[in-house]
């Protein structure tokens, strides 16, 4: 297989970009660096293709590999024919090429291995010929041997019939044939195996077209079986596959007929049919797997390039009942100032005492806004806040954060080390305050399987999943940049190009030495090489530095022609770390000219041009603003018809879930999204958007808030 030539195909991109980035990934170049700094050489392809590509990459080398590993244990047992070679050299899947290898795959002892141990071989061949001479009793009764334990003409057939069925199983064009079918026509089932209530009561006598089966329902009803509550099958139209398999074996006026449609049922019952059931669940399992990391990557990309609310003291509020609310103020900068437990809610209740000592610290440390996480007890503590709020003259705002993973985080080690001097539930605080102030760097810390943007993500393939998260957290971390005198370990090991030894280095270097004053002075840190420093250093801000290039994201590789492009354009270094820098684009008369006098790229200059207009951006103030909140809403309060402002707070397969102030998200169904018809939710909202809902129904029983976005 020509793996570059696949590429081109499946991205639909030209030869020279597949070739390109392939080699800059062979070289050891890490995908933001690639998306950021070479887009000349990949024709400026964004960061979520070349990961994509990458990992198409090692999928079809480690396919590549499965097949020299094949091709060369068949050849070790002689059996690579020419034919054999060319059809393990046009698979495209792994099933295909395990198809092709079943026949020589070393099997443990079965019922058509004991019959050739028994000398029926020859016997299995005649009927396979289905021409005979006399009558089949007359063939078998030639092998009889009590020796070898054939003992009649029954025992002689029977061997040939098991011989014939595995023969007729390890078919790989009949197997493909089959599958096919299968999935085309057949039907996924469930059944219930216990008689007792559950969230899978749906499923407890279910049955859905394999072809239509949505990869949400294929997890759940894969959990429901996990959890001993379900029994899933695959059924295919056996007799129409039956049928099928007579008209592929059996050749007209055969003198075999009858024995061998005896054979096929056999072979599809007892072999095929749970093989491929196996094989189709697998393969349905992955591909729904692969959809909902998808989606997960999609939410915490979201949620992780959610903006900042920068500038504020913080108080954060960690709800709980009987071991109190756990309070944390923190400034600006993200430092905790004091900590303390208060007890507003049941059952201590000592609201006063609580209101008293919030209200001090409001004034005393000038309080912006609290942060409330929505955990247990965050109901009542969102009530007494917004009371409490009545009662000080400061502007005081407060939100719901979401907490999920706060606590992961408070019991870690990471934890531990920011923060020895708390216990672990007020590390908690202090993380639901941060994550207001910067959702990015806080986030980081946090193992993004535990953020709770997901669905079904602790049953996938954790290796897999854990991947394509960090990938995701890769990505965001350095299209955003990161301040090198600020960031923790956690942030900076996202960076590309630093691991979590060279993060722990940069600290050490950090507080040894004082803040850095360049960027090259990286090159200073142990285990923090050229390469290492080419990857890194565009993404590492210095927003201090007397450089006024080290506070962009330009690279330091074009420090030379983004000073040549100021030249050009009347401007100074001075007029960067002023921010001054304006209409660079009009200024110049052709893209082309300029970029090859400087001696870069076209992309390349658009970059610095970008940087240099302004310096340090952050993508994520393009991002609609969380929404604040003084007064409270109770569920109670909703009513049919009542429209609400909300935040997008997950985005699943068949529909969002919105906050709107009620502790309670309500959903929206992917049908209530839009008047057009979308295959996804994805397609028109995303995790974070600040959206406009209608409430359609409220159950205060079940807790279920159903919304729509329509007709608004």
């Amino acid at each position: 297989m020509d793996i570059l030539k696949k590429l081109q195909e499946e991205f639909e991109i030209k030869a020279s970009q597949v070739e390109n980035t392939v080699k800059l990934l062979d070289e050891g170049n890490t995908v933001p660096f690639i998306a950021r700094y070479r887009k000349e050489m990949t024709g400026s392809l964004d960061d979520q293709i070349i990961r994509q590509l990458s990992e198409r990459l090692t999928a079809l080398r480690n396919l590549e590999e499965k097949r020299e590993q094949v091709k060369t244990t068949i050849a070790e047992q002689g059996n690579l024919t020419d034919e054999l070679a060319m059809k393990l050299d046009a698979a495209e899947t792994q099933t295909e090429i395990d198809d092709l290898y079943r026949p020589f795959r070393p099997k443990r002892r079965t019922r058509a291995s004991i019959a050739k141990e028994k000398g029926l071989q020859p016997l299995a061949d005649m009927i396979w010929g289905q021409k005979l001479i006399g009558t089949l009793e007359d063939y078998a009764a030639a092998f009889i041997d009590s020796e070898k334990g054939v003992d009649s003409v029954e025992d002689a057939l029977q061997g040939a019939k098991d011989i014939l069925a595995e023969q007729i199983s390890d078919d790989a064009d009949l197997r493909k044939i089959l599958r096919e079918d299968t999935v085309k026509y057949g039907v996924l089932l469930s059944k219930k195996t216990k008689d007792e209530p559950s969230v899978y009561e749906m499923y407890y006598d279910y049955s859905e077209p394999l072809k239509k089966a949505a990869g949400h329902r294929i997890l759940a009803v894969n959990r429901g079986e996990k959890e001993g509550f379900l029994s899933v099958k695959i059924e295919g139209e056996e007799e129409k596959l039956l049928q099928r398999m007579e008209r592929k074996i059996i050749r007209k006026n055969s003198d075999t007929t009858e024995l061998l449609r005896e054979v096929i049922a056999d072979s599809y019952k007892r072999l095929i049919a749970p093989s491929l059931e196996r094989e189709i669940r697998n393969d349905l399992t992955e591909k729904a797997e692969e959809s909902a990391i998808g989606v997960f990557r999609e939410n915490l990309k979201q949620l992780l390039l959610q903006p900042p609310i920068s500038g504020k003291v913080v108080l954060a509020l960690d709800p709980a009942y009987r071991t109190g609310c756990k309070i944390a103020v923190i400034d600006a900068t993200g430092k905790p100032l004091e900590t303390a437990v208060v007890y507003p809610t049941p059952p201590q209740n000592k609201t006063a005492e609580a209101e008293k000592k919030l209200l001090g610290l409001i004034e005393k440390y000038g309080v912006d806004l609290i942060s409330i996480g929505n955990g247990t007890a965050s109901r009542e503590s969102e009530l007494f806040v917004a009371e409490m709020l009545k009662k000080t003259k400061r502007k005081v705002q407060y939100i719901i954060a979401n907490e999920a993973g706060a606590s992961v985080y408070s019991a870690s080690k990471l934890g531990a080390e920011e923060f020895p001097e708390y216990d672990v539930s007020l590390r908690s605080a202090v993380s639901i305050g941060r994550r207001i102030q910067d959702p990015l760097a806080e986030l980081v810390k946090i193992d993004p399987k535990s953020i709770g943007v997901g669905q079904y993500q602790h049953d996938m393939n954790q290796k897999r999943l854990g991947e394509a998260l960090g990938g995701v957290v890769e990505d965001c971390v350095n299209s955003v940049g990161v301040d090198l005198n600020t960031a923790s370990p956690a942030l900076l090991s996202y960076v590309a190009g630093i691991n979590g030894t060279v993060a722990k280095n940069i600290l050490k270097y950090r507080e040894e030495h004082g803040k850095f004053s360049a960027r090259k002075e990286l090159l200073k840190v142990p285990k923090l090489g050229p390469k290492a420093y080419e990857q890194c250093a565009g993404f590492l801000r210095l927003p201090e530095s007397s450089m006024a290039l080290d506070r962009t994201g330009v690279h330091p590789e074009s420090y030379k022609a983004a000073e040549g492009l100021l030249r050009l354009c009347g401007y100074t270094l001075e007029d960067v770390a002023a921010k001054k820098v304006s209409g660079l684009a009009k200024k110049i008369k052709s893209l082309e000219k300029t970029a090859a006098e400087l001696g870069i790229g076209v992309p390349t200059l658009e970059d610095i041009i970008r940087e240099l207009e302004k310096p340090g951006r952050d993508p994520r103030d393009e991002a609609p603003a969380p929404v604040l909140r003084s007064d409270v809403l109770s569920m109670e309060d909703l009513q049919e018809g009542m429209v609400l402002t909300g935040t997008v707070r997950n985005v699943i397969d068949f529909g969002v879930f919105v906050d709107i102030g009620v502790h309670q998200d309500g959903l929206v169904h992917i049908s209530q999204i839009c008047d057009r018809f979308i295959k996804h939710p994805l397609e028109a909202v995303k995790l974070g958007d600040v959206v406009q809902v209608k409430v359609l129904s409220v159950d205060l029983q079940k807790k279920r808030i159903s919304l729509t976005m329509k007709n608004l």
